[in-house]
């Protein structure tokens, strides 16, 4: 998978070794509350979402990054394209640490993500699913060009899907 870098981060494969700072993130009842794709905060949630992610990118080749902070090598979050079974199309999805909330990292690697998809995997739309309320991820949705589409459920629970084609 593609290694790609913006102004302020490194976006590479996650693997293995970013489970304790993954666990770490998820653990946060805040930052696991606001994900549309539903895990729990303890570290056995936590290593299932992760190996998902990875064996995500196995099997179609592409899936999040880990986002890493150039000037610290700090872990940041995750962030990238997603298509799972039963997913209504090719999405875009970022997880960040709540210390990184507010920073523009979330923006700034949808975006590069966003670029990925079209140019890189020849989408011609790319959607992203936020759950009502999250009002973070609904501002980062629409920096990147998302418009709200419709309201959709997904996994027994109400969304927000937003997108835009290319």
């Amino acid at each position: 998978m593609t290694r790609l870098e913006t102004e302020r981060l490194i976006m590479r494969p996650l693997t293995g070794a970013d489970f304790d700072d993954y666990a770490a993130m998820l653990s946060d009842p805040e930052v696991a509350g606001g994900l549309a794709e539903s895990v729990g905060t303890a570290p056995a949630d936590a290593w299932r979402s992760l190996a998902t992610f990875i064996g995500h990118r196995e099997i179609r080749g592409y899936s999040h990054w880990a986002l890493v902070e150039k000037a610290t090598g700090e872990f940041v979050g995750r962030a990238g394209p997603w298509q799972p079974y039963g997913f209504p199309g090719l999405g875009v999805g970022w997880c960040l640490a709540r210390k990184h909330w507010g920073k523009g990292y979330a923006t700034e690697a949808a975006r590069a993500a966003l670029q990925y998809c079209f140019e890189e995997l020849g989408a011609g739309e790319v959607i992203s699913l936020i759950l009502p309320g999250n009002e973070r991820s609904i501002s980062v949705a629409e920096r990147i060009g998302h418009r709200h589409l419709r309201d959709i459920t997904y996994r027994h629970q109400q969304v927000h899907l937003y997108g835009q084609s290319a």
